[in-house]
């Protein structure tokens, strides 16, 4: 069974910087697509990034694009989430995702979420 924990969330000021850690298990996660997801109080749940397990190759939102960063780490299989830069409207729970690459568009395996509220 696939588990996913996140950590790192909090209370950061405009500007700063936050790290969210993922812990995967359950799993060999070589074929598979981790991805980071954000929901903001009523709006709708929001795609970040994603990252290829296996190749490390990224893309992202356009909203993110060059503040944040998506890396895996296979020792630890863990994958993360730098947060530089960020702004008021990053405010939302952030969710990781993970998805075996030959399963299509979906994610159906999610962590619980954790806060990150950006403070003006």
């Amino acid at each position: 069974q696939v588990q996913l924990v996140e950590s790192g969330g909090g209370l950061v000021q405009a500007g700063g910087s936050l790290r969210l850690s993922c812990a995967v298990s359950g799993r060999t996660f070589s074929s598979y697509k981790m991805a980071w997801f954000r929901q903001a109080p009523g709006k709708e749940r929001e795609f970040v990034g994603r990252i290829i397990w296996t190749t490390g190759i990224t893309n992202y939102a356009d909203s993110v694009k060059g503040r944040f960063t998506i890396s895996r780490d296979s020792a630890e299989n863990t994958v993360y989430l730098q947060m530089n830069s960020l702004k008021p409207e990053d405010t939302a729970v952030y969710y990781c995702a993970a998805a075996r690459i030959l399963d299509g568009g979906g994610f159906p395996y999610w962590g619980q979420g954790t806060q990150v509220t950006v403070s003006s």
